[in-house]
């Protein structure tokens, strides 16, 4: 038996099942600000993220593309998560978030690890965390880097 070699460790991208893609573009363009990659096109969004993509993909297509039932409104126990530089960065994306749709979960507060943290449901029920920590380290563009 050969010996298998180990996965990388990484992931590439991360879809969204989504009731309506128009109105989640809208939430992450026009309401987040962020650009759609050329790559999207009728049916299906990407983000371009640093060292990954975002898609958002209708439920019904993904659903498809699985062979199973994709719960609506369901949260399957993730949350995606946004780290800023600051509480200042933090505080101006979930007032940001909010007035683009999102629902509130929790303000924007000061918690028991040391950092600042916030929770908004986007208007696809997925739940987004708005961070800010100060024992991990963000590059310019945006990724992070875990201590260690």
């Amino acid at each position: 038996m050969l010996k298998a070699r180990p996965m990388q460790q990484r992931l590439s991208l991360i879809t969204l099942a989504v009731e309506d893609l128009a109105i989640s573009r809208r939430f992450f363009e026009e309401g987040l600000g962020w650009t759609a990659s050329s790559e999207s096109q009728e049916g299906v969004a990407f983000y371009q993220l640093p060292g990954l993509a975002l898609g958002l993909y209708p439920r019904a297509a993904l659903a498809r593309d699985i062979g199973a039932e994709i719960p609506a409104g369901a949260h399957s126990g993730f949350t995606l998560g946004w780290n800023g530089a600051s509480e200042t960065e933090v505080d101006d994306a979930y007032t940001r978030a909010l007035a683009a749709g999102a629902t509130p979960v929790v303000p924007p507060e000061k918690v028991f690890w040391g950092g600042y943290s916030s929770y908004v449901r986007t208007p696809d029920g997925h739940l987004l965390e708005l961070a800010f920590n100060p024992f991990w380290t963000l590059a310019s563009d945006g990724s992070l880097k875990l201590p260690g």
